[in-house]
């Protein structure tokens, strides 16, 4: 018992000590945090049908998942929406496919069309997330529309800019979808733009380091609406135009980056006819803090 007590005596002091030498080692050089790959992508879905207007899930799920990417943005959504989808969930289907979480948002959201004896689901279209990480939230902001499903619509707020916050290998990210309006004016464009802004400023509450937006922006990226967002965005250029799919020659389709992301490559992929767009896929660093 003596022996172990006079070696407590010296040891423990001992380990102390060296605990401390390696403490004050770490606190001067401490240890550079490994980045975090994640490839992410972006793609028009055109409702499930291709540039040949052929509705074909087979098709699509086949692109997607050639695409390899660990987190997606849908726009063009079906759920339940009509004839030309075949009444389907494309985002829940989309998700069961290929393993993913799902995250949707619908831009409309409609009665159903009546039927004898049963309760139809609403029918909705909208944008969405796949992503092989936990998705932690959901949320659905408001951005200035000027609807498809009306007589002399006015511009006016409406949803369908989803914000989803996924766990990265414990990093928070939050990752937002939009599709922005066709029209050749670009007012409504540049009010969403705006709006899209504003609610990106808004802090993440899981401190989330940095986040992205995937989209169709249905404009080129000199365009004078644009602008806005490339003073806090990263626009990862995929040196390639995205729509048409069979000849494209003008590039509407985007994956932006916020600081905080190190862009290590973009390019565009070759789904062929899948869709009337091109999917747009980044390879990027998270840096975890």
């Amino acid at each position: 018992m003596r022996i172990h007590l006079a070696l407590r005596r010296h040891v423990v002091p001992l380990l102390l000590a060296v605990g401390l030498v390696l403490t004050a080692s770490a606190t001067a050089h401490p240890a550079t945090p490994r980045p975090v790959p994640l490839r992410v992508a972006t793609y028009n879905i055109h409702a499930g049908a291709g540039e040949d207007e052929v509705f074909d899930l087979d098709r699509q799920v086949r692109a997607l998942r050639s695409l390899d990417a660990d987190v997606i943005g849908l726009q063009e959504v079906d759920v339940h929406w009509g004839e030309r989808s075949q009444w389907r969930d494309l985002a829940r289907e989309l998700a069961h496919r290929l393993g993913m979480h799902v995250a949707f948002a619908p831009i409309y959201s409609l009665d159903p069309e009546p039927a004898a004896g049963t309760t139809p689901p609403r029918r909705e279209f909208g944008v969405a997330v796949l992503s092989r990480h936990p998705v932690l939230r959901v949320r659905n902001h408001e951005i200035t529309r000027l609807s498809t499903q009306g007589e002399n619509p006015l511009p006016e707020p409406g949803p369908g800019f989803l914000q989803a916050t996924v766990a990265v290998r414990g990093i928070p990210l939050d990752v937002y979808a939009t599709h922005l309006d066709y029209r050749p004016d670009p007012a409504v464009r540049a009010a969403q733009v705006a709006d899209m802004l504003r609610v990106m400023d808004r802090p993440c509450p899981f401190r989330c380091p940095a986040h992205l937006l995937l989209g169709d922006f249905n404009a080129r990226p000199d365009a004078p609406e644009l602008t806005p967002l490339w003073a806090t965005l990263r626009d990862a250029d995929p040196g390639a135009p995205t729509f048409p799919a069979s000849a494209p020659d003008r590039r509407i389709d985007y994956v932006a980056t916020s600081a905080g992301i190190d862009l290590r490559r973009a390019w565009t992929a070759p789904t062929g006819i899948a869709s009337d767009h091109l999917p747009v896929v980044a390879d990027l660093h998270l840096t975890r803090r």
